[in-house]
């Protein structure tokens, strides 16, 4: 299995409520059609995320958005990339964006915590608050799991760059999970992570965290 990633900047302070529209209702729907994609979902760096966060570094800090899609092998690549071309054919690409992290990551690992009913293979499809990634070196999904309000982890890794990503899935009070899991940030080592932080989730047709922001 593989999950691809996207963290993506959104270029123009205006343009996140049409961001938001396209990909909500456009372009995230599309995905389901191919073959062998079994998740998609976004997530948003929100500014209480961005004052909330244990770590950034010079590649990540623009980035408002990670998107994360479960694909069930290498399979469904083509495919994904074929559908980006012929969406992008059709006028159905929002122009004022960057992609600064992109790809396929390999699953390496999965948990998901004693107090909850499913399998660790079913935590991403549980509703959540929101999400904790930790992108950088391996972290302990156990202990992540351990803390209260975390409903269970996947950790991603791309062996060609030596970068994992793992990701949290949080039912609790993101923000209370968010200060008690920045002790398990740390690597392997004790080497700090390239960026971590709370993600809060994107409701259909809410999509102001950055409306305040917006030059008028």
């Amino acid at each position: 299995m593989l999950g691809f990633f996207s963290f993506t900047e959104i270029t123009d302070p205006s343009g996140h409520e049409a961001y938001n529209a396209w990909h909500q209702l456009d372009h995230l729907p599309e995905q389901f059609t191919v073959d062998g994609i079994t998740f998609g979902q976004r997530w948003v760096r929100s500014p209480r995320c961005r004052a909330a966060e244990a770590a950034t570094s010079t590649l990540l800090e623009p980035f408002h958005y990670m998107t994360l899609y479960l694909m069930r092998d290498e399979g469904s690549l083509p495919g994904f990339f074929a559908l980006a071309e012929h969406l992008a054919a059709e006028d159905r690409f929002f122009a004022a964006r960057r992609s600064l992290l992109s790809g396929p990551f390999d699953v390496v690992g999965r948990w998901a915590a004693p107090r909850v009913a499913v399998s660790p293979g079913a935590v991403p499809f549980r509703p959540s608050q929101g999400v904790y990634a930790v992108v950088g070196p391996p972290v302990d999904g156990g202990a992540l799991v351990d803390q209260h309000g975390v409903a269970g982890a996947w950790q991603f890794a791309d062996e060609e760059g030596g970068r994992t990503v793992t990701v949290a899935f949080v039912d609790g009070d993101l923000w209370q999970v968010a200060a008690a899991l920045v002790p398990a940030c740390a690597g392997s080592g004790g080497e700090g992570p390239e960026w971590a932080g709370p993600l809060e989730r994107v409701d259909a047709f809410r999509w102001d965290w950055f409306a305040t922001l917006t030059p008028q």
